[in-house]
């Protein structure tokens, strides 16, 4: 639970060395550059360092000549060390223009196929037409449109029967469109079009073509046969002609990515303007890889490092990286969706994994279920290497938990009897369906438990930042919860008869808590900003009326968010209801069909119920949790080049940088 410490570092060098910096020590993964101009002033005499990426026209004729073939690339490496030469990007050249040489070939045959299909598309619309096409476009004294028009506009050309201008034949008819065509003398032809555009006919010009158009669309319906096969021989061609390239090209573009990564951190480098000899580069380096990345300048001539701590730092914000145990670690995602914390904050990746994880059980108790989710997450995370599947595993672990609670197994709500009774016990510890008030009941008392600890959280994180008003008058502070106990308390005694605080203790509660939240603004401002004057109100009468509305809407979201955690029993009692229903449609006796519904019925609630459960859950943690307590204000670390194998050490003599014009070989040396 925690955020990992960041150090603020500045290296200063000779510009020749750069290159060696970047890759040494910028690409692992653990470097989060900053714009270097941000940290120099005027007078310093630095320019930013920013040159054309030398290697982006050999990468992207790599990707083109790829998305050719319908190859999805792999950056693997292979060996410990791998030489790229001049005659390496040559070869890559070479690659494209043989492959050009296959799509010339390729090219005409495809759109060739295209036009062959649009016309069998065509030529089928009028397939009772029962005409010579070729026939009826060479007419002289005639002209053809074919087209469509709609169906709720043919029954209008009946208003025109009497009009000899034109005749209309229809052909074929679909969901929507009448296909068919019309003929009109070629002096008469504009009163017909102008008849037919008022009933939205859309007209399709057709190639023209000898036959009938079922003759015609077997012809091409046997030219498209051809056209495909030989397309398929040239596509095996490419096929054939990339595998045995592929592994050199994507060893080649595996690096070249890296050398283009490196190359594009020049960005953020600023260098002496007047000699243009020295560098500047600064960046953030996480605690956990600040000896490594030192080790690694250290041992680079002429290059040295500044550090400074990040409570030093005024000019930016230092990132967020999250370090949590692994099993807490998925749960990031969520936390990272509604926005990272500040640095130097809390991390609540744990509170949201213990939380999610037992609400999300609550809701979707049921052994057999909660265990198809487990083993379902677990398979696909590891053949899928989906992060959300890792969150399903724990839910589904959870929601067994909470199955054997209420002894539901597959919907089956007694066969865990027998478990129960060699344990000692009548029966299950809560039969669902016949104790609807104790779920909800339940269900509440979980809100209020998780309301207040939100309102400690924040009370917690207030203090922490040093923001003592806000922690001691807020609504979600000291005061905040003040109330919010006395209401819980009122409603109790109200509802179920039992005092939890004494009625007098209750009532001082609410006298003292409801003025400091109706003054919180001059109060907080009092003790958070002792400098500032503009927490005064301007006027009275508006304070006091603004404050008043604020008051009952405290009050109003106090009780609003608490009632939403009825969901919780509410899918409890769902879950169980849904399966009744199935279990019902089954019968009593066991048959293939009750089996295939029982099943169904199954199936249907791990996907429909496990989806619905855990979007609600993660709309409890947003907004009747994390509203309380949580700013997601943080910037993200975002570390360049980030690679499995921190410790890989890079050394490049750079045949593509202009810095290095004579140099004809890129040498990357892996070091473990």
């Amino acid at each position: 639970m925690a955020i990992e410490k960041m150090k603020l570092v500045r290296v200063l060098g000779k510009t020749s060395q750069i290159d060696d910096f970047i890759t040494a020590c910028c690409i692992s993964g653990d470097f989060h550059p900053e714009n270097a101009m941000n940290y120099v002033s005027a007078h310093m005499g630095y320019v930013p360092l920013s040159k054309e990426n030398p290697y982006v026209s050999a990468i992207q004729k790599i990707e083109d000549l790829a998305h050719i073939s319908g190859i999805v690339l792999k950056e693997t490496f292979n060996g410990d060390e791998i030489i790229v030469e001049e005659h390496e990007t040559e070869y890559i050249d070479e690659i494209v223009e043989d492959m050009e040489s296959l799509l010339s070939r390729r090219t005409p045959i495809v759109t060739k196929l295209e036009e062959c299909k649009e016309n069998i598309v065509k030529f089928s619309h009028f397939s009772n037409l029962g005409i010579s096409v070729d026939e009826i476009l060479s007419c002289g004294f005639l002209k053809i449109r074919f087209g469509s028009i709609p169906i709720d506009c043919y029954p209008k050309l009946q208003a025109y029967e009497d009009n000899d201008s034109f005749m209309f034949f229809p052909c074929v008819q679909d969901e929507k469109h009448y296909w068919g065509v019309y003929t009109a003398s070629t002096s008469r032809v504009d009163e017909a079009d102008r008849i037919f555009a008022t009933l939205y006919f859309e007209r399709l010009r057709i190639p023209f073509e000898k036959g009938t158009p079922e003759e015609i669309v077997e012809t091409l319906t046997e030219e498209k046969k051809s056209l495909e096969k030989e397309l398929a021989e040239i596509d095996g061609e490419v096929q054939n002609f990339w595998a045995s390239r592929r592994s050199r090209c994507e060893s080649i573009y595996a690096h070249l990515k890296i050398l283009s990564t490196a190359f594009d951190l020049r960005r953020y480098a600023v260098k002496d303007k007047r000699t243009g000899s020295m560098f500047l580069m600064v960046g953030w380096v996480p605690e956990s890889g600040f000896s490594w990345f030192k080790k690694r300048v250290d041992e680079l001539p002429d290059t040295a490092c500044e550090v400074f701590e990040a409570k030093d730092e005024i000019r930016s914000k230092p990132p967020v990286k999250l370090k949590n145990k692994k099993i807490f670690r998925p749960f990031e995602m969520f936390v990272e969706m509604y926005g990272l914390p500040s640095y130097g904050s809390v991390d609540i990746t744990p509170f949201v994994a213990v939380t999610f994880t037992l609400l999300f059980g609550l809701m979707f108790a049921d052994v057999g279920q909660g265990f198809v989710l487990a083993l379902g997450g677990y398979l696909v995370y590891k053949l899928k290497g989906l992060k959300i599947a890792k969150i399903v595993v724990p839910c589904g672990i959870s929601s067994m938990c909470f199955g054997f609670l209420v002894g539901s197994v597959f919907g089956f709500e007694h066969l865990l009897d027998p478990v129960y009774h060699a344990l000692g016990w009548e029966g299950k510890p809560l039969e669902v369906m016949e104790s609807i008030n104790t779920v909800l009941i339940l269900a509440i008392g979980i809100g209020i438990a998780l309301v207040i600890v939100s309102m400690g959280l924040n009370v917690f994180l207030c203090f922490k930042a040093k923001k003592y008003g806000e922690a001691l008058f807020s609504q979600n502070g000291l005061a905040g919860i003040v109330l919010y106990l006395a209401g819980v308390s009122a409603v109790v005694a109200f509802m179920a008869k039992i005092t939890i605080i004494p009625i007098p203790v209750m009532i001082a509660m609410a006298a003292v808590s409801l003025p400091v939240l109706f003054m919180k603004e001059i109060l907080i401002g009092k003790v958070d900003h002792h400098d500032k004057k503009d927490y005064m109100p301007e006027s009275w009468g508006d304070f006091i009326m603004q404050n008043f509305f604020e008051v009952i809407e405290y009050i109003l979201s106090y009780f609003s968010n608490t009632v939403s955690f009825l969901r919780i029993g509410a899918y409890m009692l769902v879950h169980a209801g849904m399966m009744m229903v199935f279990f019902s449609l089954a019968g009593d006796e066991l048959t293939v069909g009750s089996v295939l519904i029982i099943v169904l019925g199954n199936v249907i609630v791990i996907a429909l119920e496990g989806l619905l459960s855990g979007i609600q859950v993660l709309r409890l943690e947003f907004y009747e949790m994390f509203s309380r307590f949580y700013e997601g204000d943080g910037k993200p670390f975002e570390g360049v080049g980030r690679r499995k194998n921190r410790g890989a050490f890079f050394k490049i003599k750079n045949a593509f940088s202009a810095d290095k014009k004579d140099d004809t070989q890129v040498i990357i040396s892996v070091k473990k």
